[in-house]
């Protein structure tokens, strides 16, 4: 009985929440469908400046001047304010290049000449192309993050790639059916996700990973000097494989450009016996992680809950 009450209590919720992602999600995809009827610079810059002037109003907003806060006590309110709305900007820009991504994506590896994207570290990626071995790519939410592993396929390279899927579920449909255009393999982050990238290392494929997400089960590290947990995947899949780890990020360039890098493989920490050191593996992703985001304050998606604090916000109130 008490179950039955139960279910015909949160019936009403469930349809509530079902109705709003709806709405919202056809709002969005209404709106890029209007976006994509449009020359794509002239639309990207649109949504830019429609997200500088809403994003400020969202609750949202809020929690990102506060991570920002804490992660550059040292800078004033104007300059963190103005980071927080190149955050919108650079948001609002890679939610309208879904609409455009296989028109943006004009790098040819065997056809120099002009292009949108630049890439560094082009040896690398043939070096992997020409000499297959297990190998771990991993990333950050800047830039358009999302152009990477569309790179590694311009390559002939055979990644799996790691992915949270939206919370709205119409948005995670559409999202999932852009990114399946050219990006290779997706394996969405949920229960036997780990299992499907150990096979693939197993293979003697590729994996990449997002390793600056919220994670409340990791290794206790810090990002910005703050404490905060990390996901320990990468780790234990390279203690696993022993296999090669490469940094790689996007970086939004002026006039709707991007540069593209991968870096040199890095020394992965061991313990005395040889074997990986997970927790300090962790950190130097949220090292490598803070260095790039030191960089391009702007383009760091501020507004994730990645110190876990949301309860400290509402312990204010």
């Amino acid at each position: 009985m008490n179950k039955l009450i139960r279910g015909l209590l949160t019936r009403p919720v469930v349809i509530g929440r079902n109705a709003r992602d709806w709405t919202i999600a056809m709002m969005i995809l209404s709106l890029l469908k209007l976006v994509s009827l449009m020359p794509v610079e002239r639309s990207v810059d649109l949504v830019d400046r429609l997200a500088r002037r809403i994003g400020p109003r969202t609750s949202r907003h809020r929690l990102a001047l506060y991570n920002l806060a804490r992660a550059y006590p040292e800078k004033t309110e104007a300059e963190r304010e103005a980071i927080a709305r190149e955050m919108w900007g650079n948001m609002a820009r890679l939610a309208a290049e879904y609409v455009y991504l296989d028109d943006m994506f004009d790098y040819h590896p065997d056809q120099p000449g002009p292009s949108r994207i630049e890439v560094s570290g082009i040896e690398i990626f043939r070096d992997l192309r020409e000499n297959p071995r297990p190998f771990i790519v991993f990333t950050a939410h800047t830039g358009n993050f999302e152009l990477l592993p569309i790179a590694a396929a311009s390559y002939e390279l055979d990644v799996t790639a790691l992915f949270r899927p939206p919370n709205n579920p119409h948005i995670a449909r559409k999202v999932l059916a852009a990114r399946r255009t050219r990006m290779g393999h997706l394996v969405p982050s949920r229960a036997g996700a780990a299992i499907a990238l150990a096979r693939k290392l197993e293979a003697g494929g590729g994996v990449g990973l997002l390793v600056d997400q919220k994670f409340h089960r990791g290794a206790e590290t810090t990002f910005f000097g703050l404490p905060l947990q990390t996901n320990p995947l990468l780790g234990k899949l390279a203690r696993q494989f022993d296999c090669e780890v490469y940094p790689a990020r996007c970086i939004r360039l002026p006039n709707n450009r991007f540069r593209l890098e991968i870096e040199p493989a890095m020394t992965i920490p061991r313990l005395f016996n040889g074997s990986v050191d997970i927790p300090a593996t962790a950190q130097m992703l949220n090292d490598k992680v803070e260095s790039w985001v030191r960089q391009y304050p702007g383009q760091w998606q501020w507004f994730h809950d990645r110190w876990a604090i949301k309860h400290m916000l509402k312990d204010r109130n």
